[in-house]
């Protein structure tokens, strides 16, 4: 029974509105970090889209929310980002032993191999839109879109030359860039994702048939052999949705490399131990993910009985783990709101670092892509900062709006490569 039905002990604060899904849109990723700084407390009641919700933060919320078989994903998520993000019958939108099952596929497609042969295919397809595009002034964010679309094509065991590269970089990108709204720029994205979850499907028709020669240890085809806890194989179409929860990804990492070079021309000092200094590389890109926005939050149902901070979670009830205000909670990182990726080093940040969700990638809501994210960034790291640099930054307005979700700088960066 949810909490909308039985009332709970109520230890928590209210904020104190009766709906804050208007200041959470105002707001952005401020929206939590002012609540919990004005109740001094770690979590805090209110209404978002109508629906009672706990907003936490820190590590021990971070430890409750993403305990095993505790929170799904799936039924909390809005419609209209489900829809972009994930849809119906994704890895997200299971749980218990089917989640576990289809996210298996997930862990072996990301894991270090794999995660090396994306970041080696993104340096090289780099360096040649760095050539091809030398000269012109363009906006880095959308220039990283493409390449690592055209990456991620290539890795997945598609070939490039049957591909439309900008048209999807656009696609994948929107389903991002739109997933927080509503309304017609959302609509238009998600039918566009229609025409791209079809192609998908045909790519994976096309590995099964043999029409396609995929090499068999390729993301593609791995895909296409997958099967449900059932052991039957995956229908078409929900093969096509995990392929795009593959690509989709992938894209998203540009927004990390945008807020790669801001922060490198932010604090160029560290260009020469970025071009010598792998673990150097390693911890500014781990500083870039904690200090920069990515999500602001992610959503869970609870699915078991628990308690947190004397507050009592039901069956159905909701939460939400504030993903940035627990990369910036003043309780656990040392000058939060500073920009010091010196604090990474030994491998002890100090605080909980979950840009990318919460737990035991196996077990928890943390993403499995995150160790191809980190491998992308540290790459794209080592290429930024050589000597000649590949790119200058003109002068223009470096300021980032936290009431942007998702954030980025200005204009993505613009940068004019050099000719």
């Amino acid at each position: 029974m949810s909490s909308e039905q039985t009332p709970h002990e109520e230890p928590l604060p209210s904020a104190g509105s009766l709906d804050d899904s208007l200041a959470f849109l105002r707001e952005g990723y401020g929206y939590g970090g002012r609540r919990f700084s004005r109740l001094r407390a770690d979590g805090f009641r209110t209404r978002l889209l109508g629906r009672t919700t706990v907003v936490m933060r820190g590590r021990e919320a971070a430890e409750a929310f993403s305990a095993p078989d505790r929170m799904s994903r799936g039924s909390a998520i809005p419609a209209s980002a489900m829809h972009l993000l994930q849809d119906e019958g994704s890895v997200q939108s299971l749980s218990g032993v089917a989640h576990r099952h289809r996210k298996r596929m997930f862990l072996e497609l990301l894991d270090d191999e794999y995660a090396e042969r994306l970041a080696e295919r993104f340096a090289a397809d780099w360096a040649e839109a760095v050539s091809a595009e030398a000269g012109r002034t363009v906006s880095l964010a959308e220039l990283c879109s493409r390449v690592l679309t055209k990456s991620a094509v290539a890795w997945c065991g598609i070939p490039v030359r049957l591909v439309e590269v900008d048209r999807l970089a656009e696609r994948l990108g929107a389903m991002v860039e739109h997933a927080g709204h509503v309304g017609p720029r959302n609509w238009l994205a998600r039918a566009r994702r229609r025409g791209v979850e079809r192609w998908a499907a045909e790519a994976v028709t096309a590995s099964r048939t043999g029409r396609l020669a995929v090499p068999s240890d390729a993301p593609l085809s791995i895909v296409a052999r997958q099967t449900g806890a059932d052991g039957a194989l995956l229908d078409a179409g929900t093969a096509a949705v995990e392929l795009l929860n593959l690509l989709r990804p992938i894209v998203a990492i540009s927004r990390y490399l945008a807020f790669s070079a801001h922060a490198l021309e932010r604090h160029s000092g560290w260009r020469k131990a970025l071009r010598s200094d792998a673990e150097a590389r390693l911890d500014f890109a781990q500083e870039v993910r904690r200090w920069y926005p990515f999500f602001p939050g992610v959503l869970g149902t609870a699915t078991a009985p628990f308690e947190w901070h004397g507050h009592r979670f039901e069956p159905g009830d909701r939460a939400m783990l504030d993903l940035y205000a627990t990369d910036h909670d003043p309780a656990e990182w040392t000058q939060a709101d500073d920009f010091e990726p010196g604090r990474f080093l030994g491998g002890a940040p100090g605080g909980p670092l979950v840009p990318q969700g919460a737990g035991d990638v196996a077990s928890g809501h943390r993403c499995p892509g995150e160790g191809a994210t980190v491998a992308v960034m540290t790459r794209f790291l080592a290429l930024a900062a050589a000597e000649p640099a590949p790119y200058s930054v003109p002068d223009q307005d470096l300021r980032i709006s936290l009431r942007r979700v998702p954030a980025l700088p200005p204009g993505g960066l613009r940068v004019r490569l050099r000719g």
